[in-house]
């Protein structure tokens, strides 16, 4: 499932339509908004037709006089190259010469004279002449307008790679200015901008095809001048335009020669009213060596744009914003291969999720999923703020998100399945705790015969025959007693991680470390063992206080036996009953251990494998050797005389080393010296319960002394 979803994800990422990639434009916007461009020292100044301009010297389009006025004072301030991001298509109608023919009352000379007088255009062309001016052309989309009188030239241009033409933004039509006034001018350059679909400019054609020629954008061929460079070179490749340069600026584009704008914040202080210009109210240094934008910012023409950042930018704006930002190369790069990028991580992340869904649990998943999407949305950022590079973070995680959420209802289903199986098949046989801890941890159960070491444990009620033989006539007291007695020692047991095998009678059987695994399995398992001795004794003083005290009323005592090795564990049984038990010499030599508590008069045994690794956590004293079943060596047998805290008190560090003399002189026939040490021993031992223990040792060194008279 999640692998099908992938494919379409991409097949659709491939496609692109309209919702993906306005999805993705937003997602730049956001980061325009965070972290916009930081504009330094003001590269580009705005004289600006204002409102205010507009009401000191009438309505647009001004006399051309005008215009040549403002050329004239912007060189004499010091600019270094100006471009009109404003049209003179049509004669200037209050030109000396058009006002002689159109004017009504005058006289012949006055006809006269007005016609000697310089044209208007011709003013302005001139001062356009004796400046590096750059006039602004629009491109627009009407295919069935009528071409202009005068066709498009074609500046100098160089290709590096496949002919552009059929990749650049293409104008039908071509409106320019007078001819008078393009002769004059140093450069041409195209300032029409085509807004994104949600109205938004984000991009600006660098080169467009107009008319059938390509031509450079305002800001380019304002660059071109200002360096006095010949020769604009387009780089393109299979996918596109990948560059635009001028001489030792090179401008990275989209593969349709748009570059992405870095916008700044609005900054007022770039802008020079018109008015203020021609009235001489501007410093002199105001636009000593900087280049100039001559533009509108007056609602009423129309020339207001929508931005990432700003709501309504005037257009001229975003021409000087694209200038700062290719003198200072902080453009914004998206190039052909960011798509592959994107696709590619979109695969690898979804691939992460899909191959660790059916290994780890929701929680893990889900972390991991918050994880994978911290990290692209990191890696993006980082290529935003520091490469300016532009990566998309929303397919990929939209596509990951959506892989996950098909794996989470995958799982979900299959985890159901799975528990209802495992509570199932071990409900006959295991408590509900554990059944539940299976069911949610599915991959951890192994259903067939596996090895493992284990440790085992028996215990068993003493002398419960002389119990039963006080419930013959009532049975059913019988058996509230045993429920009672095995209802907190199970408790003891699953608390501690144990596993139930079987009741017997008036025997339990458990193990630890399967079938989920416990890295402290006899650690765990002697706890149990100590935490049973303290039920029992807490339900035989309930006993007696339930009786009034009555001490006819017997103690119940258990004796256990702890074990630890190689077992065979798995369910066991036929096709009819089967149960979830564990085999092995381990196994019954637990039980041989339980059994021998009673001869030792200790409540609890363990072997030496457990002893071994439980001796630093728990006083462990060794009790005596035998033999095992198999093995040539014999087999140490310990009992655990309390809890940790005694492990290291001076009594029972004292008593160690004076049990371990008494068994080293016992095993060497030296009974003299063991007796000793017995009644040594037994001055400590009575704190930790061993009467009962050094008693048999003293018979059997006794049996031992005499048995050689007795032959005689």
């Amino acid at each position: 499932m999640g692998l099908l979803l992938l494919v379409e994800l991409l097949a659709l990422r491939v496609w692109d339509p309209g919702p993906i990639e306005a999805l993705r434009h937003k997602s730049f916007d956001i980061y325009q908004l965070i972290y916009p461009r930081v504009a330094g020292q003001v590269l580009v100044s705005i004289v600006d037709i204002d409102e205010q301009s507009l009401r000191a010297l009438g309505q647009w389009p001004w006399p051309r006089t005008v215009m040549a006025d403002m050329v004239l004072k912007i060189v004499e301030r010091g600019g270094t190259v100006i471009g009109f991001d404003v049209l003179f298509p049509e004669p200037d109608r209050s030109s000396p010469e058009i006002a002689a023919e159109n004017f009504q009352g005058l006289d012949p000379d006055m006809r006269e004279k007005l016609r000697r007088l310089p044209g208007n255009d011709a003013v302005f062309a001139e001062a356009i002449r004796a400046s590096k001016v750059v006039l602004g052309q629009s491109g627009y989309r009407v295919s069935g307008a009528a071409p202009t009188t005068r066709p498009a030239s074609q500046s100098g241009i160089a290709t590096l790679g496949p002919d552009p033409r059929s990749f650049l933004v293409d104008f039908p039509r071509l409106l320019r200015n007078l001819p008078i006034l393009d002769d004059a001018a140093q450069g041409h350059g195209i300032f029409s901008i085509i807004p994104e679909l949600d109205g938004t400019v984000r991009r600006v054609p660098l080169m467009a095809v107009a008319d059938g020629v390509v031509v450079p954008s305002l800001a380019l061929e304002m660059l071109r001048v200002a360096t006095g460079s010949g020769v604009t070179l387009i780089k393109t490749d299979a996918s596109g335009v990948r560059s635009v340069g001028i001489q030792n600026l090179d401008i990275p584009t989209d593969g349709k020669g748009r570059v992405w704008i870095h916008f700044s914040r609005h900054n007022p202080g770039r802008y020079i009213s018109a008015i203020s210009l021609l009235q001489g109210r501007v410093s002199s240094d105001s636009l000593a060596g900087k280049m100039v934008l001559v533009g509108t910012s007056a609602a009423g023409l129309l020339d207001l744009k929508v931005t990432p950042i700003h709501p309504a930018l005037p257009g001229v704006d975003l021409h000087a914003q694209l200038l700062e930002s290719a003198l200072t190369g902080s453009t914004l790069r998206r190039p052909s291969y960011t798509a592959f990028v994107e696709l590619s991580l979109a695969a690898l992340l979804s691939l992460i999720l899909i191959a660790l869904a059916p290994r780890v649990n929701a929680g893990t998943l889900f972390v991991l999923g918050g994880t994978i999407a911290a990290v692209t949305l990191g890696l993006s950022w980082y290529c935003f703020t520091v490469l300016d590079l532009l990566i998309d973070y929303t397919f990929p995680l939209i596509s990951s998100f959506l892989v996950y959420a098909v794996l989470v209802c995958t799982n979900y289903v299959t985890v159901s399945a799975d528990r209802y199986r495992i509570r199932s098949a071990f409900s006959q046989y295991l408590s509900p705790d554990l059944v539940e801890q299976l069911a949610k941890s599915p991959e951890k159960l192994t259903l067939g015969g596996e090895q493992r070491e284990l440790t085992v444990l028996f215990s068993d009620v003493r002398g419960f025959t002389s119990i039963a033989e006080l419930y013959k006539d009532d049975p059913q007291g019988l058996t509230a007693l045993i429920n009672r007695l095995f209802t907190p020692l199970t408790r003891d047991i699953m608390d501690r991680h144990g596993t139930i095998d079987k009741y017997m009678g008036d025997a339990i059987m458990a193990f630890w470390n399967a079938p989920l695994t416990d890295p402290s399995h006899e650690l765990n398992a002697c706890e149990a063992a100590l935490a049973m001795l303290d039920s029992l004794r807490e339900l035989n003083e309930q006993r007696q206080r339930e009786a009034g005290g009555d001490q006819s009323v017997p103690p119940l005592r258990i004796g256990i036996g702890l074990n630890t090795g190689l077992c065979v564990v798995g369910n066991f049984g036929s096709d009819l009953h089967f149960n979830y038990s564990a085999l092995g010499d381990a196994v019954n030599l637990a039980s041989r251990l339980e059994d021998l508590t009673k001869q030792y008069g200790v409540p609890v045994i363990i072997g030496e494998k457990t002893a071994w690794a439980v001796h630093n956590r728990f006083p462990v004293l060794e009790i005596d050797h035998m033999q095992v079943k198999g093995k040539r060596e014999l087999e140490r047998i310990f009992t655990i005389v309390g809890r940790a805290d005694a492990t290291n008190g001076s009594d029972f560090v004292t008593l160690n080393e004076r049990n371990g003399a008494m068994l080293a002189a016992y095993r060497n026939h030296e009974w003299q010296k063991a007796l000793e040490m017995i009644l040594l021993c037994r001055e400590l031992g009575k704190h930790f319960g061993l009467d009962d223990y050094y008693d048999l040792y003293i018979q059997r060194i006794r049996h031992l002394i005499d048995a050689p008279a007795s032959s005689n």
